[in-house]
């Protein structure tokens, strides 16, 4: 079982920049895969970023260059900084886990969910 809680959420404005965390319970973090997913209020939820026990990186197209995602086993934490940011990434995200082997974009893949932290953009 592991537990995931999201923190570093905010109320920013268009071009700033915000750093998520997701803190993992247990003692086996480093064998998850860990993925941050957003979901806009009325759409679906969609891909971010994901990064594998190999510390292999996955971007969404719309994020490649802005956000950056990290882990620190060490920690029991992911990251996901987040530059440049724009009102489109405005969403509820949420850190995922799990002991997958590729299809990092697909959410269905994922055991594990954080409950999520608010990113709102103004512009």
């Amino acid at each position: 079982q592991v537990q995931l809680v999201e923190s570093g959420g905010g109320l920013v404005q268009a071009g700033d920049s915000l750093r998520l965390s997701c803190l993992a319970s247990g003692r086996t973090f480093s064998a998850y895969a860990m993925g941050w997913f957003r979901q806009a209020p009325g759409k679906e939820r969609e891909f971010v970023a994901a990064i594998t026990r190999e510390y292999n990186r996955y971007y969404a197209d719309s994020v490649v260059g802005r956000f950056t995602i990290s882990r620190d086993n060490a920690a029991n934490t992911v990251y996901l900084q987040m530059n440049s940011l724009k009102p489109e990434d405005t969403a509820v995200y949420c850190c995922a886990a799990g002991l997958i082997y590729g299809y990092y974009s697909d959410s269905t893949k994922y055991d594990y969910w954080g409950l999520g932290t608010q990113v709102t953009v103004s512009s």
